[in-house]
C-alpha cells in the first residue's frame, strides 16, 4: 500500500472539510472550558432529596432538574404560561439567573456536526471522519519511516520549516486526532440510526394513590440513596395526574419512582451502547472535562496548521519532482536504467548515466523502480536504488522486490548501484536486497554490486570507469549533484593557523541573510542546523558544492567551519582568501546520523586535524554538562590545535569532563591519538559500560585506526565497533 499517496491525496482532497470540522471544533471546545469557569457545582455527596428540597423552596413550579455536564444545576419550570429555564445555586437553591445555551456554539455546532446541510451533510461529517482516521493512520507510518523506526521517533526532526511543523506537530497530536475521529464515527452511528442506543420500551408504570398522601420529594428515600455525581435528571410528576411518578435518570441508569410511597417502580440499567456513547460524547467534546477540553482545542487548531504545512510540502516536492530529459521508450531502449529514490537526488544520477550511455550511441529509458520490466530490445538494465529509514525502500517502490520476484528471469545482465549513509547501520541494505533478490531469481550482472556513500560524485566517477571498461565503450560519468536552493553567507571572522605542518588552515565564522518565514516555509534561505551537520559550499565557476563539518548549531547564531588548504583545491581556495564580509554561497545538508542524539550518557569524542570541527561543535552547545571526554591529535600544539583556547575554556566550564592530547610531531608528543586511546583504555571501558556513545571525526586513515584499536580495548566486554553501530552508539564522519 502507497501510504504516502493515500496520505497525499486524502489531506489535498478533503483535508479543506477537515480544517473545517478541526476549526469548528476548536470553537466548541471554549464553551466547556468557558461553562466550567462560571458554574456554581454542588458537593459529589450531596443527596438528591435534599437538591429537590431547596429547589421548591425557591422555584415552587419546577418540574425538571438537570446536572448540566459543566456541574451546574439548571431548573426548568413555567410561570404562568411561559416556560423558564435557570441555574440554581444547589447550596441554597436560589435562582442565579437565566439559562441559555449561547447563539455561537449552536451554529458552530450545526456546523461542525452537518455541515450546515442537514441529513446529506451528516454523512458528509461522518465521511470526513473517517478520511481524518485514514489520514491518521498513513501519517504514523510515514512518520515511523521518516524517523526509523518506533525507537528514533523522538529524534530531532530534519527538514524544512514546513516538514519540521508538519512531523513535529503530528507527534504531538496525532493519538488525539485519531482518538477524535474515532469518536465522531461513534456518534454518527447513533446520529444516522446505524446504532440504536436503546431498543427497549419504556415500562408502563403507574403510581397508585391508595388513599396516602404524596410525599415531598425531599421525603423520597430512593432520592436520598441517589448522590449529585451520579445525577443526570430528574422530572418531576404531573400536578394533573395523580397516576403520574417521579423519573429520575442517572449515570447507571433510569427510574420510575412511586410519588406516594416512594418504592421504586422500575428500573432500567443504562445500556452498553448509551454508555459507549457518553464516553464517546466526553472524549469528543470535552463536556465534563474542561481539562481535556483544553487539549481538544489545542488539537482542533493543529488541523489548519497540519493542512497549511502538508500543501506546502506538496507544493515543494512538486516543483522538486524528477524530471528525465531524453528518455528513449521502453520498447525501444536497449538500456534501461530504473531508480528509487526517496529524496529525489538518485535521480541527478540516473540523468547522468543515462545522458553517458546516449553519447556512447545507445537508447536508454529511464523509469521508477516499481515498473521493472524488460523488453526484446533490452540489452543492460542498472538499478539506481537508495535506502530510506532502517533499510527500507523508498515509499514509491515498497513493493518492487515482490514484483521482482514474479518475473521470470531473463537473460539479461541487471547491475545494482546503491546509495545511501555509512553512519547507519544498515548502509545501502534495500539496494543489498535488491541485488540478492535478482541473482536469486536468475538475474546475472555486468557489474558487481557497488554502494555509494553521501552520493558521492567522486565515487559514482569511479564507478563509470569500471562500468566503461565492462562495456568496452567510452562511458564518462561527470556528475553535476542537484544543488538545493542556496542562501549567501558573509565572513563575520577568521582565525588563521600558519602553514608549518602542511596546508594552511583557517577556523571561519559566517553570518547568514535574514530570511522570511515565507522562504523558510518553502524550503528556501538556510535551512536550521546543528554541529555535526554538512554545509555545501558552491565555489564560483563551478557548480559541485563541497562540504565541510559545521563546528556551530542554528542557535549558536553563527555558522562555523574548519578549512584546510587542499592542492589544486577550487573551493578550499576561495574560502581561505576571503577577507572579513566577503561572500559564500551555500545550503545546509542535515548529517543525522553523526549528530548527537538527547541523552545523558557519556559522550566519547574522537577526533584529529580539521575533525575536531563538529566535535567542538558538540562541546560548545553541552549545555547540560552531560559527560563529554574528547581525544584530539595533531601535529604540532604551536600549529595546529584547532580551537585549542576555547576547548580549555569549555574543560574549566564543565562544558567538557576530560581532555587528552597528542601531537606527533612533537618530541613526547603521544603519538597518535590511537596511543592515547590504549593509555586510557580502562577509562574507555567504564564509559562504554554505562552506555558512552562514540563520534569519530577526521582522516579515513585515522578512522580506521581508531576502530582497529577500540575493538582491542573493547574486547573483554565482549564489545566491537561493529556491535556499537549496531546499537547506534558509534558514527563516523570521515574525509
Amino acid at each position: 500500500m502507497r501510504w504516502r499517496a493515500i496520505h497525499r491525496w486524502l489531506g489535498l482532497t478533503l483535508g479543506t472539510l477537515a480544517v473545517v470540522l478541526g476549526v469548528t471544533g476548536a470553537i466548541l471546545a471554549i464553551d466547556p472550558m468557558q461553562q466550567a469557569w462560571v458554574a456554581t457545582t454542588a458537593p459529589d455527596d450531596l443527596p438528591v432529596a435534599t437538591l429537590v428540597e431547596r429547589v421548591l423552596h425557591n422555584v415552587p413550579g419546577a418540574e425538571e432538574i438537570r446536572r448540566l455536564p459543566s456541574g451546574a444545576i439548571a431548573v426548568f419550570s413555567f410561570a404562568g404560561d411561559q416556560p423558564q429555564a435557570s441555574y440554581v445555586d444547589p447550596a441554597n437553591g436560589q435562582v442565579l439567573g437565566a439559562w441559555q445555551a449561547s447563539a455561537l456554539p449552536r451554529w458552530v455546532k450545526y456546523l461542525h456536526r452537518s455541515l450546515l446541510l442537514g441529513d446529506v451533510g451528516r454523512w458528509g461529517a461522518a465521511g470526513v471522519a473517517l478520511t481524518m482516521g485514514l489520514l491518521c493512520v498513513s501519517a504514523l507510518v510515514l512518520v515511523l519511516r521518516r524517523m526509523g523506526g518506533w525507537r528514533r521517533l523522538a529524534a530531532r526532526v530534519r527538514g524544512s520549516v514546513a516538514q519540521r511543523i508538519h512531523v513535529v506537530t503530528g507527534r504531538v497530536v496525532l493519538a488525539v486526532l485519531c482518538l477524535t475521529s474515532l469518536t465522531a464515527l461513534t456518534m454518527s452511528a447513533s446520529t444516522l440510526g446505524l446504532v440504536k442506543l436503546d431498543t427497549r420500551i419504556e415500562p408502563e408504570v403507574l403510581s397508585v394513590h391508595l388513599g396516602k398522601p404524596e410525599l415531598p420529594g425531599a421525603q423520597l428515600a430512593t432520592l436520598k440513596g441517589i448522590a449529585i455525581r451520579d445525577f443526570r435528571k430528574l422530572n418531576f410528576p404531573d400536578t394533573t395526574d395523580p397516576e403520574d411518578t417521579w423519573k429520575v435518570a442517572t449515570a447507571q441508569g433510569q427510574g420510575w419512582i412511586d410519588r406516594y410511597s416512594g418504592q421504586m417502580l422500575a428500573w432500567q440499567d443504562t445500556t452498553l451502547a448509551q454508555r459507549v456513547y457518553d464516553l464517546a460524547a466526553v472524549l469528543h467534546t470535552g463536556e465534563a472535562a474542561w481539562p481535556w477540553a483544553l487539549v481538544l482545542g489545542f488539537v482542533g487548531a493543529s488541523v489548519l496548521l497540519f493542512w497549511l504545512s502538508g500543501v506546502v510540502i506538496w507544493w515543494h516536492a512538486r516543483n522538486q519532482a524528477p524530471h528525465i530529459r531524453g528518455s528513449t521508450p521502453l520498447a525501444q531502449a536497449d538500456m534501461v536504467i530504473f531508480v528509487a529514490s526517496e529524496g529525489g537526488s538518485t535521480w541527478g544520477f540516473a540523468q547522468t548515466l543515462q545522458d553517458a550511455l546516449s553519447q556512447a550511441g545507445h537508447r536508454v529509458h529511464t523509469s521508477a523502480l516499481e515498473k521493472f520490466r524488460t523488453t526484446p530490445a533490452t540489452r543492460q538494465v542498472f538499478v539506481l536504488a537508495a535506502t530510506y529509514g532502517e533499510g527500507q525502500a523508498p515509499a514509491h517502490a515498497s513493493h518492487a522486490l515482490e514484483h521482482i520476484t514474479k518475473l521470470d528471469a531473463k537473460p539479461v545482465p541487471v547491475t545494482v548501484l546503491g546509495f545511501g549513509d555509512r553512519q547507519f547501520p544498515v548502509f545501502c541494505a534495500f539496494a543489498v536486497a535488491m541485488d540478492q533478490t535478482l541473482r536469486a531469481q536468475g538475474w546475472s550482472a555486468l557489474l558487481p554490486l557497488e554502494c555509494i556513500h553521501q552520493q558521492s560524485a567522486q565515487q559514482f566517477a569511479r564507478w563509470g570507469v569500471a562500468l566503461a571498461k565492462a562495456l568496452g565503450e567510452p562511458v564518462v560519468l561527470e556528475h553535476v549533484p542537484r544543488v538545493p536552493p542556496t542562501t549567501g553567507l558573509t565572513l563575520i571572522a577568521r582565525q588563521d593557523y600558519p602553514a608549518g605542518t602542511g596546508q594552511a588552515t583557517a577556523i571561519l565564522r559566517f553570518a547568514w541573510l535574514a530570511q522570511g518565514l515565507d522562504a523558510r516555509l518553502r524550503g528556501k534561505g538556510l535551512a536550521r542546523f546543528t554541529a555535526g551537520d554538512l554545509v555545501g559550499i558552491v565555489p564560483p565557476g563551478s557548480a559541485v558544492p563541497r562540504y565541510y563539518s559545521l563546528a556551530s548549531g542554528w542557535d549558536d547564531g553563527f555558522l562555523e567551519i574548519c578549512v584546510r588548504q587542499m592542492p589544486g583545491g577550487l573551493c578550499s581556495t576561495h574560502l581561505l582568501t576571503l577577507q572579513i564580509g566577503g561572500c559564500a554561497t551555500a545550503f545546509i545538508r542535515p548529517n543525522p546520523g553523526f549528530t548527537l542524539p538527547r541523552t545523558r550518557r557519556p559522550v566519547l569524542l574522537i577526533g584529529a586535524g580539521t575533525g575536531v570541527a563538529p566535535l567542538a561543535g558538540f562541546i560548545r552547545r553541552n549545555d547540560r554538562r552531560r559527560p563529554m571526554h574528547l581525544y584530539f591529535g595533531g601535529r604540532d600544539p604551536s600549529q595546529d590545535f584547532y580551537f585549542g583556547p576555547e576547548i580549555q575554556r569549555w574543560l574549566g566550564e564543565k562544558r567538557l569532563a576530560t581532555l587528552q592530547t597528542v601531537f606527533s610531531r612533537v618530541a613526547n608528543g603521544g603519538g597518535h591519538v590511537q596511543n592515547a586511546l590504549r593509555r586510557d583504555a580502562e577509562h574507555l571501558r567504564g564509559w562504554v559500560k554505562q552506555g558512552a556513545v562514540v563520534r569519530v571525526c577526521g582522516g579515513r586513515a585515522m578512522a580506521q585506526g581508531v576502530a582497529e584499536t577500540l575493538d582491542e580495548v573493547l574486547a573483554p566486554l565482549q564489545l566491537s565497533v561493529a556491535k556499537l553501530k549496531a546499537q547506534e552508539r558509534y558514527a563516523e564522519d570521515v574525509f
